[in-house]
Order: structure tokens, then sequence, then C-alpha cells
């Protein structure tokens, strides 16, 4: 009796036309993919720009009540109404430095002192040199 081979004609026709059906599907699937992707992306950029346009209509809605306008030119401005006794408060918590922002700027030395300190450095280096 004669073995049949394992892979007929018809079965390697048959898997070259499977292959190139998966291979012919495969581009427009991975198109789909990142076309619904960029869906989502731009679902989620709509949602936030319409969360900021919620944003900006209330406060322009507060902009025309004429009462925050005045409560804004008070706490920003500092105006004071007419027939009115008001007071600012120099050292009071708010509008202060704070700590971490003074020793830094205490911390950096003047422009003209780096200089001065460079040229008295470059000095010591030219001296050192003409010794030698």
């Amino acid at each position: 009796m004669a073995k049949r081979p394992q892979l007929t004609g018809r079965a390697a026709i048959l898997a070259v036309v499977v292959c190139a059906i998966a291979m012919s599907l495969a581009y427009p699937f991975r198109e789909y993919i990142a076309q619904r992707r960029q869906i989502a992306e731009l679902e989620q950029e709509q949602a936030r720009a319409l969360q900021h346009l919620r944003n900006l209509e209330d406060q322009r809605r507060k902009l025309e009540d004429p009462e925050y306008i005045k409560q804004l030119a008070k706490r920003r401005l500092h105006y004071c109404e007419p027939d009115a006794k008001c007071y600012v408060l120099l050292d009071g918590k708010k509008g202060t430095v704070p700590a971490k922002a003074e020793r830094k700027q205490a911390s950096v030395a003047p422009w003209y002192e780096t200089i001065w300190k460079s040229v008295q450095a470059a000095d010591t280096a030219d001296g050192q040199r003409a010794a030698s």
C-alpha cells in the first residue's frame, strides 16, 4: 500500500487562500482599531472642551452679577465704598512671600558679586601659571 502524502495539492492551495484572506483582512482590521482609538480620544477632548465651556459660562454669569463685581473689586483692588471704613492688613497671611521664597532670594548672590569673584579667580589662576 502506498503512503499518501500528508499535504495534498488541494490542501496547499486552501492554506494559501486562507493566508491570503487573513493577510487581506489584517490591514483593514488594524485601521478599524486605530480609528476607534482616535474616536475615543476625540470624544474625551470634546468632553473636556464642553466642561471648559461650562466653566466659562459660569464665570460669565458671575461677572454679570453686580454684587460679585463689588466683591472682586474689594478683594483684588482694595476698593472701599464711600462712607465706609476699610482697612488693609499689610502683615496678613495673604500676599506675603513664603519663607521658602525668601530663603531662595537670600541665597542667590548679586550679579556684580558673582562677576567680581570670577575676576578674582581668573587673576589667581593667571598668577599661578606665571609663577610656574
